[in-house]
C-alpha cells in the first residue's frame, strides 16, 4: 500500500519536544534510585545518627522500606493514569499535560525537604500522581500530529527520551550528591521541571492552530481519514473491548520489569558480591551510559522496524507482533546477569534487555493509537498505564523482600520470561489487531 508523501517536517519538532519532556520526567523519577546508594541518605531515612555504623541488618531493613516507598509512587501513578487520561481527553493535551508537569515539579522540590521515610513515601506518591501525565499526553500528541503508519517510529523516538533522562541522572546526580549532599539532587531536578512547564506551555499547540505548519504537511497528517466519536466514551465502555485488554495486559506484565531495572540496578551493581567489580556513586556514570545508550538505540530501532515491516506491505498485526516477539526473545538471557562474575557481561545482558523493553514499549504504545480513535487515545493509554502501575506496585512490594531473602536471581528470572508470556496472552486475547470503529463507540456510549 502506497502512503502519501509530504515535503514538511515540522511534526518532527513536536517529537523533539516530547523527547525533552520524557527525559526530564525520567530524571525526576530516577533520582531516588541513585540517591538510595548514598550512606548519609540511608541513615537519615532510618533515623540513625550520622556517626553510626550502617549494618547489614539496617541495609536489609532499608531495602524493604525502599520497596514500600517505590510501591507508594506506583500506587499514585496508577491512580494518576486513570485521572489524567480522562482529563487530557476532555481539556486537551496542552492544559492537561501542563497540570501534570506542575504537580510533579512541586513534588520533586518537596522531596529535598523530607526528613524520614514517611515523608519520602508521601513525596514520591505526589510525584507519581503528576508523572502519570507523560505518556497519555505524549501518545495523544503523536496521534494528533502523525498519520498511523509513522506512529510507532515517532513513539520510539520520543520514548528514547526515557533513556537519555536516566543517562543524565547517572552522570549528574552522583556528582551533586558527592559535592552538595543528597538534598541538592531533588532540588535541582525539580527546578528543571518548572523550566519544562514554561517551555511546553509557550511552545505546544494542536496542528490546526500551528502557524509554522504548512498546509501540505497538515493534509499529510490528516491523510488517514480517521473518524472520531462525537460523544464522550466512559472507562467502563472502553474496558468492554478486547483491544483495551490486549494493551492493558502488555503494560501490566512488562512495565513492572522496566521499573525494577530503574529502581534496583544501582543497588544491584553496588551490592552484588559476585561481580568482579562493584559500582558506587563515583563509578556509576559510564556503565549506565552504556546501558541506556543501547536502550535508546533499541527504542528507535524497534520502533523503526515495525514501521519498516508495514512499508514492506505487512499488516499492522503481523508487523507489531513480530517486533514484539523479537523484543521478548532478546530479554530471555538476562537471568544470567545475576549469575556471572563479570561486570562487563552483566552490563551487556542488561543493555540488551533494556533495549528490548524499550522496543516493546514503543510498539505497545502504538496499540492505543492503532486500535482507537484519536479522541479516546489518552483514556485508553491511561487505562493501560494504570494496569502497568498496578503490576509495578505488586512487584515493588515483593522486590525488596525477595532480594533480601534470595538475592537478585529470582528477579532476573521473572524478567527473562515475562515478555514471552505477555505476548502469548496478548495474541490469545486479540488474534488480529482490528481497530474499534468510531460509529461503534458512538452507539455504545448512548447506553452508558
Amino acid at each position: 500500500m502506497q502512503t502519501p508523501t509530504t515535503s514538511g517536517s515540522f511534526r518532527w519538532r513536536i517529537v523533539a519536544l516530547l523527547f525533552l519532556a520524557t527525559a526530564i520526567n525520567y530524571i525526576d523519577r530516577q533520582v531516588l534510585s541513585f540517591t538510595m546508594t548514598d550512606e548519609v541518605f540511608r541513615k537519615e531515612m532510618l533515623d540513625l545518627s550520622p556517626n553510626s555504623v550502617l549494618t547489614q541488618e539496617a541495609t536489609d531493613r532499608f531495602r524493604v522500606l525502599y520497596g514500600d516507598v517505590d510501591a507508594a509512587f506506583k500506587f499514585a501513578y496508577a491512580l494518576g493514569f486513570l485521572l489524567v487520561g480522562w482529563l487530557i481527553d476532555r481539556i486537551g493535551t496542552k492544559r492537561g499535560f501542563s497540570l501534570g508537569i506542575l504537580t510533579w515539579s512541586i513534588a520533586a522540590v518537596l522531596t529535598a525537604f523530607v526528613g524520614n521515610i514517611t515523608g519520602l513515601r508521601w513525596a514520591r506518591a505526589f510525584l507519581g500522581l503528576g508523572e502519570a501525565a507523560i505518556f497519555p499526553a505524549a501518545i495523544k500528541t503523536i496521534a494528533e500530529w502523525f498519520p498511523r503508519h509513522e506512529r510507532s517510529f515517532a513513539s520510539g523516538l520520543f520514548n528514547a527520551g526515557t533513556n537519555v533522562g536516566i543517562i543524565l541522572t547517572a552522570l549528574v546526580i552522583p556528582y551533586l550528591i558527592l559535592q552538595f549532599g543528597w538534598r541538592s539532587s531533588f532540588l535541582v531536578t525539580g527546578l528543571l521541571s518548572f523550566g519544562l512547564l514554561l517551555f511546553w506551555w509557550f511552545t505546544y499547540s494542536k496542528p490546526e492552530r500551528s502557524a509554522k505548519l504548512s498546509a501540505d504537511e497538515l493534509a499529510y497528517i490528516r491523510s488517514d481519514v480517521e473518524k472520531m466519536p462525537r460523544a464522550n466514551v466512559s472507562w467502563a465502555r472502553l474496558l468492554g473491548y478486547k483491544q483495551t485488554w490486549a494493551f492493558a495486559i502488555g503494560k501490566f506484565m512488562a512495565d513492572p520489569i522496566w521499573w525494577f531495572f530503574m529502581s534496583w540496578l544501582p543497588d544491584f551493581f553496588n551490592s552484588n558480591d559476585a561481580l568482579d567489580q562493584k559500582l558506587d556513586l563515583k563509578s556509576f556514570g559510564i556503565p549506565f551510559l552504556i546501558i541506556y545508550v543501547v536502550s535508546d538505540a533499541g527504542s528507535i530501532f524497534f520502533g523503526w522496524l515495525s514501521t519498516q515491516f508495514m512499508h514492506w506491505g505487512w499488516s499492522a498485526n503481523r508487523a507489531r507482533k513480530t517486533t514484539l516477539l523479537i523484543c521478548a526473545l532478546c530479554v530471555v538471557p538476562i537471568f544470567f546477569a545475576a549469575q556471572t562474575s563479570s561486570l562487563t557481561v552483566a552490563i551487556a545482558l542488561i543493555s540488551l534487555a533494556t533495549a528490548a523493553h524499550q522496543g516493546w514499549s514503543a510498539n505497545m504504545y502504538t496499540f492505543a493509537s492503532d486500535l482507537f480513535p484519536k479522541n479516546v487515545v489518552a483514556s485508553v493509554t491511561g487505562i493501560g498505564g494504570m494496569f502497568g502501575a498496578v503490576g509495578g506496585i505488586l512487584l515493588a512490594l515483593l522486590a525488596g523482600r525477595i532480594i533480601t531473602a534470595f538475592g537478585y536471581l529470582p528477579m532476573f528470572i521473572i524478567a527473562s520470561c515475562t515478555y514471552l508470556l505477555a505476548l502469548i496472552i496478548i495474541h490469545l486475547v486479540l488474534p488480529k489487531l482490528e481497530p474499534v470503529k468510531a460509529e461503534e463507540l458512538e452507539k455504545s456510549s448512548q447506553f452508558i
